[in-house]
């Protein structure tokens, strides 16, 4: 059987690897050897990466890289990759750094110093809650974490409104219910939402309804562990047109060849109204002066 082409890390390069959101045996193996073999873990919490890597027997040395020294740290690890040409890998808390964690900047840094990247796929909290939500999932936008107040998380949640694709965020459980307060305001409560929280762990549970609902079940139901909630995209309305605006585009379909049961049915999809209705107001064009 042919070995993977990164069997052996190689020196300089930087590894993006996914760990588990909670279950430990959605480690992969392609991860559990990359970390072994690797020379250096940039990882967001070291005690916590400490508690992976000992269950996985894995001895690499750590050096810290989060949200508060990532300015210091992406020159470490580049000096690491450059220099002393060691193979660094980066791993957040939970899921595939960059998702919403400050990995992507030294991401981006190794690509502007033209350092390979090489991504090491695994969970993701997104994704995971989105192929289970029951919503449409064709079309999807990450929202990752609304701003926390003022005229930032305004706009989001007006552009978020106005989103015809279903909708992802992430949010902690002491601001949920904020969150879903503003949701209920910005979106309206009767907009469909799937709320997965502590997905993969012991506690996992999936809430489906509606904002409203959701709402008033985690008003009564403390929220606990991570969330992450899927609301599905606005619905856009088709237009109402008048009799006359109908029969001068089926008029303008006539023209063109179209039969009358043709053209009244692509009036009908893109307004919303009966075909029936629309065939019957065909009956009164004469197809004769309509091609003229």
């Amino acid at each position: 059987m042919p070995s993977a082409p990164d069997a052996d890390p190689k020196p300089g390069h930087l590894y993006v690897v996914g760990t588990p959101l909670g279950n430990l045996e959605d480690m992969t193996f392609r991860a559990v050897r990359l970390l072994q073999a690797v020379d250096l873990i940039a990882a967001e919490d070291t005690r916590h990466t400490g508690k992976l890597l000992a269950h996985f027997q894995i001895a690499t040395p750590q050096i810290s890289y989060h949200e508060h020294n990532r300015h210091s740290r992406i020159g470490d690890v580049l000096h690491h990759l450059q220099t002393r040409q060691h193979a660094v890998a980066l791993v957040s808390d939970a899921g595939m750094p960059g998702i919403s964690d400050p990995g992507y900047e030294l991401i981006a840094a190794c690509i502007d110093a033209e350092i390979p990247v090489i991504p090491i796929p695994g969970p993701t909290a997104a994704i995971t809650a989105l192929c289970v939500a029951g919503l449409p999932s064709d079309r999807f936008v990450f929202e990752g974490f609304l701003p926390l107040k003022g005229k930032e998380r305004t706009a989001r949640l007006d552009a978020i409104a106005h989103e015809d694709r279903t909708i992802v965020l992430y949010e902690a459980p002491h601001k949920l219910i904020k969150t879903l307060e503003d949701l209920v305001v910005a979106l309206g409560g009767d907009r469909p939402v799937t709320l997965g929280r502590e997905l993969t762990k012991r506690f996992e549970e999936f809430w489906r309804g509606t904002l409203g609902e959701a709402l008033e079940h985690y008003q009564t139901t403390a929220p606990k562990g991570e969330f992450t909630v899927v609301i599905q995209g606005a619905t856009r309305e088709a237009p109402v047109l008048s009799n006359e605006a109908i029969r001068a585009e089926l008029e303008h379909l006539l023209r063109q060849g179209l039969s009358r049961a043709d053209a009244s049915r692509q009036l009908a999809k893109a307004t919303g109204q009966p075909k029936k209705t629309i065939y019957q107001l065909s009956l009164s064009i004469d197809t004769d002066e309509s091609t003229n």
